[in-house]
């Protein structure tokens, strides 16, 4: 006896499901307007009454893009009064709203699986990690955006450092350096300048984040404060040689107090507190 083997055409199930989709927005959309016509006209469509304030004058067809695609809608027109309607700005405002959680909570590291059951208890449907991919897309072309942005006017200090975070990739935990300026305006408000994955903190990797920050503007800058990494060192002396280099002094007692006796240390630093 032959096994029966059933195929399953998964393109044209999920073509069926946007089709599906995109036709309950629409419908759901449509319907909307509709009621909100009737509320202006305080009437149906076909009523007629004392209290009745306008009556229809058909429709205008108007195209809206949605997640499921495109939607035709019908709005209704008035005689008299002008139908304006927040429906349509409420709708992409929701959509908006929800791109935003999802992001945020990829950003903040959850699991594409955690979202999925997230978006399921709140939302009713998964969605899917293709969307939550789509979605991170659209973050990253805004992140590169910031990141690469023109500088102006002038900083006189800038403190620069790297920090070490964990980072999954390929199944993998590994420690990467992020290195950061911050940057101190002559108004005295601090601002982020710069932020890039630096690999490791040597000179070739702090060569590549200042001379960055050089060309994207950075001027004016008189300090650049610090730990002592000789590459960074030399690097500021290489791309700024007018401005000055100063040691950062949390680093100096981090330094400091690793050498010396716990205790001592301890002692020490509640002095230095002080």
């Amino acid at each position: 006896m032959s096994d029966n083997i059933i195929h399953l055409n998964e393109g044209l199930l999920k073509n069926q499901l946007v089709e599906l989709v995109r036709g309950t927005v629409k419908e759901t959309l449509n319907s909307l307007l509709d009621q909100e016509a009737d509320r202006l006209t305080n009437a149906s469509r076909y009523e007629h009454t004392e209290s009745r304030k306008d009556t229809r004058a058909g429709y205008y067809n108007r195209k809206l893009l949605t997640k499921a695609g495109e939607v035709n809608l019908k709005m209704p027109k008035l005689r008299h009064l002008p139908f304006e309607t927040a429906i349509i700005e409420r709708y992409k405002r929701r959509e908006s709203s929800i791109e935003e959680a999802l992001i945020e909570m990829y950003l903040a590291g959850v699991s594409v699986r955690r979202i999925e059951d997230i978006t399921e208890a709140l939302w009713g449907t998964k969605v899917s990690p293709a969307t939550i991919s789509e979605l991170n897309k659209k973050a990253y072309i805004h992140i590169e955006a910031w990141r690469n942005r023109k500088l102006s006017g002038t900083y006189p200090y800038v403190y620069l450092d790297g920090i070490f975070l964990k980072r999954c990739w390929g199944g993998e935990v590994e420690n990467i350096s992020i290195l950061v300026a911050i940057a101190v305006d002559g108004e005295g408000y601090r601002e982020i300048i710069g932020a890039a994955e630096g690999g490791r903190e040597d000179k070739a990797s702090w060569l590549e984040f200042i001379r960055g920050l050089k060309e994207r503007g950075l001027s004016g800058t008189q300090l650049f404060v610090g730990d002592k990494c000789i590459g960074l060192v030399e690097t500021i002396g290489e791309v700024f040689p007018k401005a000055k280099y100063q040691r950062c002094i949390v680093h100096f007692y981090r330094n400091v107090f690793s050498v010396v006796p716990h205790a001592y240390g301890n002692l020490k630093l509640g002095h230095a507190a002080h």
